[in-house]
């Protein structure tokens, strides 16, 4: 009776609209925090190839690393889900279109509104960013009698086509709206919300985004406009 019971509960929470935007929230964390941690190690392609490809073989050879990938597809499953559930749902509450947006505070920004696309677009951004680096061409090089992948080269030789660079800098500009929206919007969500808190909160949203994002962008343009060799 007792497991029925909890179950039932499970199944309110995750159907009700404060379950599912807990859930995006959380899971909206954890990758915000994956996406710092992954530009602070990606910018060691500032700093050498030996530095660059040590790091990457470091975390390649960790033997918890299909535990670290399996969560992270396991966060971006989930927050991609009940994320479009609840675009869908706002959309089909709608008996119809409204004519004029509401203006001032009840106005909804463009960003919040189209955060459904942003995520769609940052889908096919991190497929082909898989298939591009983690599934690409391998090569390999050695340091201290270690062979491992050359990655270092694979990213140099990527970042050398223009086309590529143009879609990674779009992408990232998309990743960046929706980074500002939100991490802040997930704050909220576990009830830090209060006038005196909104400026505050809003700021840190924005840096955030804007730091990982220019961290992000900073490396394609070193490789592309500077890297020689």
């Amino acid at each position: 009776m007792q497991n029925d019971s909890a179950t039932h509960l499970r199944r309110g929470y995750f159907a009700s609209n404060i379950g599912r935007k807990q859930l995006i929230g959380i899971t909206g964390l954890g990758l915000s925090g994956f996406l710092l941690t992954h530009m602070l190690g990606n910018m060691l392609i500032l700093v050498s190839a030996e530095a660059y490809n040590k790091y990457s073989y470091a975390l390649i050879s960790n033997p918890l690393l299909i535990v670290a990938e399996v969560g992270l597809l396991g966060m971006f499953v989930l927050h991609l889900i009940f994320a479009l559930r609840i675009s869908w749902a706002n959309m089909g509450a709608r008996d119809r279109r409204y004519a004029l947006q509401p203006a001032g505070d009840k106005r909804t920004s463009l960003n919040t509104r189209s955060l459904w696309a942003q995520g769609l677009l940052i889908l096919v951004f991190t497929v082909l960013h898989l298939a591009t680096f983690k599934y690409g061409n391998h090569y390999t090089t050695n340091y201290g009698g270690v062979e491992m992948r050359d990655l270092h080269r694979l990213v140099v030789e990527v970042f050398h086509e223009p086309g590529y660079v143009i879609w990674y800098l779009v992408a990232l500009v998309i990743l960046g709206f929706h980074l500002s929206h939100g991490v802040g919007s997930s704050l909220q969500t576990f009830g830090i919300h209060h006038p005196r808190y909104q400026k505050g909160i809003r700021f840190f949203s924005v840096a955030y985004a804007v730091i990982v994002i220019a961290g992000f962008i900073s490396q394609p343009i070193y490789v592309y406009f500077f890297h020689r060799g």
